[in-house]
């Protein structure tokens, strides 16, 4: 079991930052990967950005490459997702998630997640 508490969400100018954190506790793996997702309102969960736990390869999504970027801490047992020249459609509830299996930017394959923080760029 994996237990994850995101923290770090709020509300934002267009062009300002935020730093989201995912604490992560019980049993974790170097083979499991981070992800983060976003929802934003009426619409499905989507994927955001993404790292291997052990050597920290990290993916991202087309629509946040060059502002937003994934890191952890081993020693911490955290992740963070830093964002930068935030945009109105960012707006969305972001989660971290979990995924034992490795690789992946589908959001039905992570097996845990967080309850999520909203975040929120105003224009």
């Amino acid at each position: 079991q994996v237990q994850l508490v995101e923290s770090g969400g709020g509300l934002v100018q267009a062009g300002g930052s935020l730093r989201l954190s995912c604490a992560a506790s019980g049993r974790t793996a170097s083979g499991y990967h981070i992800g983060w997702f976003r929802q934003p309102p009426g619409k499905e969960r989507e994927f955001v950005a993404g790292i291997r736990w052990g050597v920290g390869n990290t993916y991202y999504a087309d629509s946040v490459k060059g502002r937003f970027t994934v890191s952890r801490s081993s020693a911490e047992n955290t992740a963070t997702l830093q964002m930068n020249s935030l945009k109105p459609e960012d707006t969305a509830v972001y989660y971290c998630a979990v995924n034992r299996g490795g690789y992946s930017t589908m959001h039905r394959e992570y097996d845990y997640w967080g309850q999520g923080t909203q975040v929120t760029v105003s224009s």
